[in-house]
């Protein structure tokens, strides 16, 4: 048996580039199958198993987790246009409990404690660059697996809302035509000031840029990266707006906090960052269910991808009763690559199929 202490990782002391530049080849396990009949968005897929924008800088890294049983790679966030990372740390450790929103100054930590503040402020390669790169990786996927690509735009001095619009809708066409599978689009980023960052906060916005991205798309699987909401209303707005144009919600992203360091002084220049990680995992479960209650009564044809601090078979199980159609796993796969083998055998072990 494999151990996750001789599997490569994500190094989150090393850059965003040395780790695009270090990206660790397949490997050879024994991967068991999770029964039932699957699907993602309404293609056939092997498990609700999946690995959301963040880990798979490229595709080789999106190669390497499919090796490690995840089925539904979703290749890290592009742009129209190259950007660099922010600086380190990209990946601060943090010390908390369980975040429900509104949390301040969380202690950063010098070791991993199952929570981190990400700050990569969605970097991206030059679309000549990622168009070849998704190429290749969806060619080279195994049966069963599906390569999502999620897709941002890159607002610009003097842009109105329907420029960004035609920005993201320009990535994800690129996106289609290089062979993927479904796109999403990120309405969701914590760690960037601008609009692209928030549209999920803005209903009538991210309905424009949908309904744009919809268009480019056609009837490729469309998925939007949603935020931490945590009031009814909110959500009841934010489905009433973007529910007919997009086949699946993607949440969450990650709940917002500062972070400062052990003198006390603020991190980021002060500005907060997304936390990830174990202490999320409640209050995404929590947020699923309040959408899956809210998109059942509506019409129930909007699914949902559970997001957010899954570890392990009981939160893949809680995710999916709460109403999610798939599983995504980011932090605890980048800590421990063996977790989708380790929660399929536990699913295989306890013989429960959990298909819907």
């Amino acid at each position: 048996m494999v151990t996750d202490n001789a599997l490569p990782r994500y190094d989150w002391k090393r850059s965003y580039d040395w780790n695009f530049r270090h990206a660790p080849a397949p490997q050879r396990l024994d991967v068991p199958p999770v029964s039932g009949n699957w699907d993602f968005c309404g293609l056939p897929v092997n498990s609700p198993l999946g690995i959301p924008a963040g880990p798979l800088l490229n595709g080789r890294w999106c190669l390497y987790y499919a090796s490690l049983g995840f089925d539904v790679l979703t290749y890290k966030t592009v742009r129209s246009r190259q950007r660099d990372c922010y600086s380190l740390p990209n990946l601060q450790p943090v010390r908390c409990g369980s975040l429900r929103g509104g949390e301040l100054n969380l202690p950063a930590s010098g070791t991993m404690e199952g929570n981190w503040a990400v700050s990569f402020g969605m970097p991206s390669k030059a679309p000549e660059i990622w168009r070849t790169d998704v190429e290749m990786t969806k060619d080279s996927l195994p049966p069963g697996k599906l390569l999502c690509v999620s897709v941002v735009g890159t607002i610009q001095d003097g842009w109105s809302i329907e420029d960004l619009a035609r920005d993201y809708a320009r990535c994800a066409k690129w996106a289609v035509d290089s062979g993927a599978d479904a796109v999403e689009s990120n309405f969701s980023c914590p760690n960037v000031s601008t609009c692209d960052g928030q549209l999920y906060q803005t209903p009538t916005d991210a309905a424009l840029v949908a309904q744009c991205v919809r268009e480019a798309v056609g009837k490729t699987p469309y998925l939007i990266k949603v935020g931490h909401v945590n009031e009814c209303d909110t959500a009841e707005a934010l489905i009433e707006a973007i529910g007919g144009l997009a086949d699946a919600l993607a949440m969450t992203n990650s709940i917002a906090a500062t972070v400062r360091d052990q003198s006390g002084q603020l991190l980021f220049g002060g500005q907060p960052r997304g936390i990830c990680g174990e202490a999320i995992q409640a209050a995404s479960a929590d947020q699923v269910a309040m959408f899956a209650k809210l998109i059942q009564k509506r019409d129930g044809g909007l699914r949902i991808v559970g997001v957010g601090g899954a570890s392990d078979a009981s939160h893949v199980r809680a995710y999916l009763a709460a109403g999610a159609h798939a599983v995504h796993l980011a932090t605890s796969a980048m800590l421990r690559p063996s977790v989708a083998v380790q929660i399929r055998r536990a699913l295989a072990d306890e013989n429960l199929d959990t298909s819907k």
